[in-house]
């Protein structure tokens, strides 16, 4: 009990804070708004953090990636699997909200003109110089803002492969990206103390400034996502683990997955899982090496349950701000922006998911301060996502070893390869 609210502690705290700044922005209305300063040092906080953390994250995780076993073939069948079961949880993710929306208001409106301030100008360009400018700037400073995500992002991987292909002469910047991308962390960390009341307090002035539909929502939000996640981790993986092993590998994923579930609960954090992770699938009898590269792999570039949160944060702005949701060019940017932001969602607890959220408003072209939005959206699904996420990379790691060794894996012996 004691492991379980250390690891909840945050998390706790955030949700208890959102309950209060509720009951307060119901009974004060509008002079919640009073609150609002305190919501905006929070995040202020962030927007200071976003560009480093994003350079330094993407930057040493690419610079970190070594060559694995088998390299080729591995690698290919990993990318496949891992692009299949993409599709399939943005699919789920689509048509339920589709179908469903997540939040209905008339009287919430934020600055349109915020929202695509842009346009004009943008409607302007043909579509390669739009994409010119979307992933380059024309100056180095113009990279150290939030305003050009993508091109940091970009530049990021570039720096990464860089570093990765000069060896061991760009160990010693590696080993200094690395001290400061953990001094990042720890700083989110220290910000993230103040969370609760920023939180509580920007959740207070909007649910007094914009009624109780927005808070109704929050809560349709989350139980829409819980039925999903249940029904996803039932029906999916059971359907993943017989096309990868038949009868006997969907006992197996039975048998050996309740760890992996129990742990990706318990500590909310997909990295926190992997070791247990890892540990159940060689016990289905994955070999060696698929399970120690898809599941790593995946903690970082598979994340059924992100993508699908991602999807119901697009779709929870698109609906506040009333878009046309079948428009193609509204349909086109959610897919890929759910794909993209997906991939930028760090393996850690509450918070980890600051930069894809970030990622979310730029492509989308909300204005930032719907970022508390995006936040609050994570921190009630962050349990469910969590086990989807952990238990996906399970689940893949069967998909890929059936790839590599045949439909009768579950009968050949566990070796290293």
């Amino acid at each position: 009990m004691k492991k379980f609210l250390k690891n909840y502690k945050q998390t706790i705290l955030l949700l208890g804070s959102l309950v209060v700044g509720c009951i307060v922005g119901l009974i004060l209305k509008e002079k919640a708004t009073v609150f609002n300063p305190f919501g905006e040092l929070f995040m202020n906080l962030m927007f200071v953090l976003i560009v480093p953390l994003i350079f330094l994250t993407v930057c040493t995780s690419i610079a970190k990636i070594k060559t694995p076993k088998r390299l080729g073939k591995l690698l290919s069948s990993i990318v496949f699997v891992f692009l299949i079961t993409s599709i399939v949880a943005l699919i789920i993710g689509l048509a339920t909200t589709l179908f469903v929306p997540l939040v209905k208001t008339d009287s919430y409106t934020m600055v349109m003109e915020q929202t695509y301030e842009t346009e004009g100008t943008e409607l302007e360009l043909n579509l390669l110089e739009r994409t010119v400018s979307a992933i380059s700037t024309n100056d180095f400073y113009k990279l150290l803002s939030k305003e050009n995500l993508l091109a940091l992002v970009l530049f990021a991987i570039l720096v990464g492969v860089a570093i990765n292909k000069t060896g061991k002469d760009g160990q010693r910047l590696l080993e200094f990206l690395e001290s400061a991308n953990t001094v990042v962390l720890k700083l989110i960390d220290l910000c993230f103390i103040y969370a609760p009341i920023g939180l509580g307090c920007y959740f207070a002035s909007l649910i007094g400034t914009y009624g109780e539909s927005i808070a109704t929502g929050f809560l349709k939000t989350f139980v829409i996502y819980l039925i999903v996640s249940i029904l996803f981790y039932f029906i999916i993986y059971s359907l993943y683990a017989y096309l990868s092993g038949g009868k006997k590998g969907f006992k197996l994923f039975w048998k050996h997955i309740f760890a992996p579930t129990a742990t990706s609960i318990a500590t909310c954090s997909s990295a926190a899982s992997i070791p247990i992770n890892v540990k159940s699938a060689k016990e289905m009898g994955i070999p060696n090496d698929i399970a120690e590269t898809t599941i790593p792999l995946g903690t970082s570039f598979h994340k059924d349950g992100s993508i699908i949160g991602s999807v119901f944060k697009i779709m929870f702005l698109v609906y506040l701000f009333q878009l046309d949701i079948y428009s193609i060019g509204t349909f086109s940017k959610i897919i890929t922006t759910a794909f993209l932001a997906n991939l930028l969602v760090t393996a850690v607890p509450v918070g980890g998911g600051t930069i894809s959220e970030m990622l979310i408003l730029t492509l989308m072209g909300f204005p930032i301060s719907a970022l508390p939005i995006l936040t609050i959206i994570a921190t009630i699904i962050d349990a469910p996502a969590t086990m989807l996420n952990v238990v996906g990379d399970t689940s893949s790691s069967m998909l890929v070893t059936r790839i590599l060794h045949g439909k009768d894996w579950c009968n050949q012996k566990n070796r290293e390869l």
